[in-house]
């Protein structure tokens, strides 16, 4: 197996990437390292893995050219496509990365893989957020998903309907992860246990969001080595493409899959774990829900990925929260090191 892992220094693209090579397969990652979070963390991933042997090509996903020639350099058998804007709130301030990441990227991507040959197997994160307001749980991959809450999630939902088009003209094997709030070290400096626990140590107060009528906000929170099984078993029983030089010779592979923890746990339950593990009081601010994207709870169904590659979560929040704050406190220090 040779895979071109894209997003390669982001959170899940460095875990991926570095299991990938641990266990013998080839590797290449490919990242722009924009500066939607702090780039210096971004950095240290890519020493991380560079450590490792793992080597990062510094472009754009739409790069048509750079990545038609990563192509003929190296016959890559799959792409494991995490490149993305992340982030639901950021959406309404810059809708255009989105539609140039997640949408365009996309497309720019899929364009490459069905010309070349052979064609390579596709794995690429969609987001449980194309559940958007649905509010029957736990969330199947057959549920409906046309109720999108933010653009983020709608550029996702464009994803799974562009990748349904390339595989059924184009023959493309191709594997859609709905990733549910995944956490863990080396994580992304925009999620909520993250800015919570530097806002806790800094003394700040934090905003812990409730739905309406004192409703209860909860996350189907998923640590980064439970998605990693998860990424890996959607590669290992990624069927062939069927195409060749861009033309169909029969059905290819077409799949989606929830990656949770299934047991969605309350924010302020996250808040009082952290609290403990960095025995500091932390300053709730309770605010409504505001109408940015957020909805009020994730919660996935599994059983789809459990029966087909033996996708099976085993770290509980308290013990994934424990390895999160060992590594923050080492690589930030007690809050001394500056953190964007």
């Amino acid at each position: 197996m040779c895979v071109l892992v894209t997003g390669a220094a982001g959170f899940v693209g460095t875990h991926v990437s570095a299991a990938l090579k641990r266990r013998g397969n080839g590797v290449l990652g490919l990242d722009n390292f924009n500066d939607y979070y702090d780039p210096s963390l971004k950095r240290a991933r890519q020493e991380l893995l560079e450590r490792s042997g793992v080597y990062i090509v510094e472009a754009d996903i739409n790069d048509a050219t750079l990545l038609k020639k990563l192509f003929e350099i190296v016959a890559f058998t799959h792409v494991m496509h995490l490149a993305a804007q992340a982030g639901v709130r950021y959406a309404m301030e810059n809708p255009s990365s989105y539609v140039h990441s997640n949408i365009a990227g996309l497309v720019t991507m899929l364009e490459v893989c069905k010309s070349v040959n052979p064609q390579p197997s596709i794995v690429w994160a969609s987001s449980s957020s194309v559940y958007g307001l649905n509010t029957k749980v736990p969330f199947s991959e057959r549920d409906r998903t046309d109720q999108p809450a933010s653009l983020y999630a709608a550029t996702k939902k464009a994803g799974e309907e562009i990748a349904h088009t390339y595989n059924h003209i184009y023959g493309l094997s191709i594997t859609g992860l709905r990733f549910f709030t995944v956490y863990g070290p080396w994580g992304r400096p925009d999620m909520a246990y993250f800015f919570f626990t530097r806002d806790i140590l800094k003394g700040k107060s934090i905003p812990i969001f409730e739905a309406a009528n004192h409703g209860t906000v909860a996350r189907d929170f998923t640590y980064i080595d439970d998605i990693v099984k998860g990424c890996l078993g959607a590669l290992d029983t990624a069927k062939k493409s069927t195409g060749s030089g861009g033309k169909k010779k029969g059905p290819a592979q077409l799949r989606v899959f929830n990656l949770g923890n299934t047991s969605p746990v309350p924010v302020f339950d996250l808040v009082s774990i952290l609290e403990k593990l960095l025995k500091v009081k932390a300053k709730r601010l309770i605010m409504k829900l505001p109408r940015n994207g957020d909805v009020q709870f994730t919660h996935a169904n599994i059983s789809l990925a459990q029966k087909e590659f033996g996708y099976k979560p085993t770290t509980d929040l308290q013990t994934g929260l424990k390895k999160f704050v060992r590594w923050y406190l080492s690589y930030y220090g007690n809050g001394k090191k500056s953190v964007q």
